[in-house]
């Protein structure tokens, strides 16, 4: 049994997509990020880095449980227990988990940048919205290149790399983006939003628009965020 810590954001949905895709025995703890459910001592014992998603497996690699954090590693650790959605021949796989990384070192963080800037600082600021509205902008016309020659992101097939950027997409709107102007990102992601793992409950995991209270704000972004632990 895998016991999913998640919450309703891109990172956490990317999880909930893998476990379903492979039809694996997962129990769900949703964390109220807001309330600071991330400091608990139990849940920083599994994610100390006090971000979601984090797994724990009863049934590890050596019969033993494990807890994982960061969603990539996650993604990862999921493809190799199960041996799906990551190609074992040597340079399909290679491109598999080039587009993971750059989803994890560029897609995600850059595009977190454009959506906090926009939506949640307290300031509105020219120069950071700008800036990452536009880097969210070119990272897309790198998806879109990408897909314009594949079916799916790492080629012909489905993989983890399409299951990490996805719920990103989803979220265009408040990066200052639009997916028309990018229609093979835009293909890809129809295609990829009626596949029953992700259309079952799409509403219930995307990350809704906040109306923030001083404590829930601090929990999320301010002072809480850098309490030394």
């Amino acid at each position: 049994m895998i016991d999913l810590y998640t919450a309703a954001t891109p990172n956490g949905q990317k999880i909930h997509i893998m476990l379903e895709e492979c039809c694996l025995d997962y129990r769900e703890h949703f964390l109220d990020l807001f309330q600071g459910d991330q400091f608990r001592p139990e849940f920083l014992a599994i994610s100390p880095n006090n971000k979601i998603p984090a797994i724990r497996d009863s049934d590890g690699p050596d019969g033993q449980p494990i807890s994982i954090f960061e969603s990539g590693m996650i993604l990862l650790y999921l493809a190799e227990k199960t041996g799906r959605f990551l190609p074992t021949e040597a340079r399909t796989r290679i491109e598999a988990l080039e587009w993971l990384f750059w989803q994890m070192g560029g897609f995600g963080p850059m595009l977190g940048q454009a959506h906090h800037f926009n939506q949640d600082a307290l300031e509105r600021i020219e120069y950071p919205m700008n800036r990452y509205t536009k880097e969210a902008g070119r990272l897309y016309g790198v998806l879109d290149r990408q897909l314009a020659a594949h079916e799916y992101v790492a080629g012909s097939a489905y993989t983890i790399a399409d299951m990490a950027i996805f719920p990103w997409c989803r979220l265009h709107g408040r990066q200052g983006q639009e997916l028309a102007d990018f229609p093979n990102v835009e293909r890809w992601f129809h295609h990829l939003a009626a596949r029953p793992a992700i259309a079952s409950d799409m509403a219930r995991l995307e990350d809704r628009e906040a109306t923030f209270t001083p404590e829930s704000w601090s929990n999320l972004f301010g002072r809480e965020q850098y309490q030394r632990r």
